[in-house]
């Protein structure tokens, strides 16, 4: 029976391509390396200490959803600071994942926030610097800049932005996502706000049924508490904060 030749590659050239294929963003093709490596013996157990090996294990686990090896590998491997961003933004996201499938719906802040709480990072990714969920001022300049060109990125153009601003193009497209939300959410109050004063200047009493007694109703203690309660919800939206959340 014909054979294919195997390959034996050494543990610093399976390293190599694993991270010139996750530099490309290629997953996919990550993926099948991996699974149709082959390597002597002896290198076994070097290759599964390796950090950029298990990078790349971890990227493949998290883009196939396969969450629980992903945090057998993060939680069972000591990774260093340069590897701990890219880490923790799988960790988080995939957190995330499981949150929305099991609530059926997508998170709010305080919702992440719980989450973060519940699952906090693991030592073997984490130094144990408080870790902000803001990005930093360059970070946002950049990301501006993009927004106003193309509020719709392309998977190339949030790879090539990620690379840019050091985060994961996860981040990248849920920072856009959240934009164009608030971005959105600040158009209708603008037009609410235009609609309340229109017809709060424009139109007479006598057409909105000025009566006395519904001027008195429009008085009563009932009324403002509910004025006051609507004028919460036109003003409530989301401020123009960065945060990864």
């Amino acid at each position: 029976m014909f054979q294919l030749p195997i390959l034996n590659f050494s543990p610093q050239q399976v390293a190599g391509v694993c991270e010139t294929l996750e530099e490309s963003g290629d997953i996919e093709r990550l993926g099948r390396f991996l699974w149709s490596l082959a390597v002597a013996p002896a290198a076994c157990e070097v290759l599964s200490k390796n950090e950029s090996v298990l990078r790349a294990r971890a990227i493949v686990a998290f883009h196939t959803g396969n969450f629980r090896e992903l945090y057998h590998i993060l939680e069972n491997h000591k990774f260093t600071k340069e590897s701990h961003s890219k880490l923790q933004a799988l960790w988080l996201e995939s957190h995330y994942q499981e949150a929305e499938k099991l609530r059926g719906r997508p998170l709010g802040p305080v919702d992440k926030y719980r989450v973060r709480k519940k699952f906090p990072l693991p030592k073997t990714i984490w130094d144990g610097e408080q870790k902000t969920h803001c990005f930093k001022e360059r970070t946002r300049h950049l990301l501006r800049e993009w927004y106003l060109q193309d509020p719709y990125p392309n998977p190339s153009k949030k790879r090539e932005l990620a690379h840019a601003t050091g985060l994961t193009p996860t981040q990248v497209g849920n920072w856009f996502k959240n934009r164009r939300q608030r971005d959105r959410a600040a158009a209708a109050k603008n037009r609410l706000q235009q609609q309340v004063l229109s017809h709060g200047t424009l139109r007479p009493l006598t057409e909105q049924g000025g009566s006395t007694d519904r001027f008195r109703a429009a008085s009563s203690p009932e009324a403002k508490l509910s004025s006051k309660a609507d004028t919460s919800a036109i003003s409530i939206t989301s401020s123009d904060s960065e945060c990864d959340v």
